[in-house]
């Protein structure tokens, strides 16, 4: 008895550590498929009309023509604005508006504020995404900051534009003909880009 015991006890502390270690493998795998993701993230913002240089001059200068149809025309959408910070970022990010009212085609202008809290420059970059998933693919962004390195000074703040519109085929789609609201989240990272020399150097010559 003794002995079925002690076998039984050991059995549920093997499965205790296969537990321990399918959670662990789990974990591991899923922070990699979200750093795989990134360059995946990347060509999607570029194709949809972000910068990838750096900066927010270059952009798609076109927007849809204006729909006559009712059903696109009188279609209309709320858009809510997220955001927040990933990692050991120590910046504060936010939507300087809760939300949006637009029919599809129609091109908005939406600002998020990132305030740098640190004493020292901090690079960050963001990834976005926006619910339901699959209505992803009907928001155009005309310009953006997704992917793009924002270095900000020591309690710096900025404001960082979103030029979008939602593509006119999204009140044609029948999956979307109950939604009446779309999500867009933005969260920022750390870049792992180091900060030029000179440009902490000029902040510390600032700071003396």
């Amino acid at each position: 008895f003794a002995i079925r015991v002690q076998s039984t006890v050991n059995k549920k502390r093997a499965m205790r550590r296969r537990t321990a270690w399918n959670a662990a493998g789990f974990g591991f795998t899923m922070l990699g498929i979200c750093w795989a993701m990134i360059p995946l993230y990347e060509m999607y913002c570029q194709d949809t009309g972000s910068n990838q240089t750096g900066g927010l001059d270059i952009h798609k200068d076109y927007g849809p023509p204006p729909s006559d149809d009712p059903k696109v025309s009188e279609r209309y959408i709320r858009l809510e604005f997220a955001g927040t910070t990933g990692g050991d970022l120590k910046w504060k990010f936010f939507p300087e508006q809760r939300r949006l009212l637009l029919a599809p085609g129609e091109t908005a202008l939406a600002f998020y504020k990132a305030i740098n809290l640190t004493d020292r420059p901090v690079i960050g970059m963001s990834v976005y995404h926006v619910i339901p998933p699959e209505a992803g693919i009907y928001f155009n962004k005309i310009q953006c900051f997704c992917f793009e390195e924002q270095l900000l000074n020591p309690q710096e703040e900025v404001d960082m534009p979103v030029f979008f519109f939602i593509d006119p085929e999204f009140a044609y789609d029948p999956r979307f003909d109950m939604v009446e609201q779309i999500t867009l989240s933005y969260v920022f990272f750390e870049s792992d880009s180091k900060v030029p020399a000179e440009y902490a150097n000029l902040n510390l010559t600032q700071a003396k």
